[in-house]
């Protein structure tokens, strides 16, 4: 009799734990995508924000993309941490020459037909800390005199919703590809150039 309720002792448990787990999952999971030119990876890393029912997420007119932009005044793209494009390959990307290396990619929201992708080499941190004026948090304490590129983006209205932000790269060739980011019912897109 002991070791059956010590089973059912240890069952419940177990599901208790597994349920505090479940609830502890982060509101907006970590993302990557990755690619391969040339036998070198590219790749992007990300948080993955959930719609969880809410609508015109960018908003409109003056306010367009503000809700978005965290304290900062441009987009960190994702959730959580800076978005990192890291690139073991040459890259150029908007007419600029992106070296090896890791970057954060951010997004300047003016309208909803007018993005423009940035590269740059700030410095950034994964822990807010007001104090700190320096490092990118997110779009926060974002300098343009650290670009590295800048890139208009084609935008493209979707017939559907797409309730989990997702990056990730299309028509990849030896010579290059497309940088793709979709939420709600937007999606944006920059080609790249893998400089030989």
């Amino acid at each position: 009799m002991r070791t059956i309720v010590a089973g059912l002792v240890a069952t419940a448990l177990a599901c208790v734990v597994d349920l505090d787990a479940q609830q502890r999952r982060p509101a907006s999971p970590d993302g990557a995508s990755a690619t391969q030119v040339n036998g070198k990876w590219i790749d992007i890393a990300y948080g993955r924000p959930i719609l969880r029912g809410r609508t015109n997420i960018f908003g409109a007119g003056r306010d367009y993309g503000t809700t978005l932009f965290d304290g900062g005044t441009v987009w960190r793209a994702g959730a959580n941490v800076s978005t990192r494009l890291i690139s073991e390959v040459p890259l150029e990307i908007g007419g600029k020459r992106v070296a090896p290396g890791e970057y954060v990619m951010l997004i300047d929201l003016k309208n909803d037909s007018d993005w423009t992708l940035i590269v740059t080499s700030q410095p950034y941190t994964t822990e807010f800390d007001p104090q700190n004026t320096k490092e990118l948090y997110g779009g926060f304490n974002y300098r343009p005199e650290h670009d590295v590129a800048r890139a208009p983006m084609k935008i493209d209205r979707l017939a559907y919703s797409v309730d989990q932000l997702t990056w990730w790269f299309t028509d990849v060739g030896p010579s290059g590809g497309t940088l793709r980011i979709a939420w709600e019912k937007m999606m944006a897109s920059a080609p790249f150039k893998v400089v030989q």
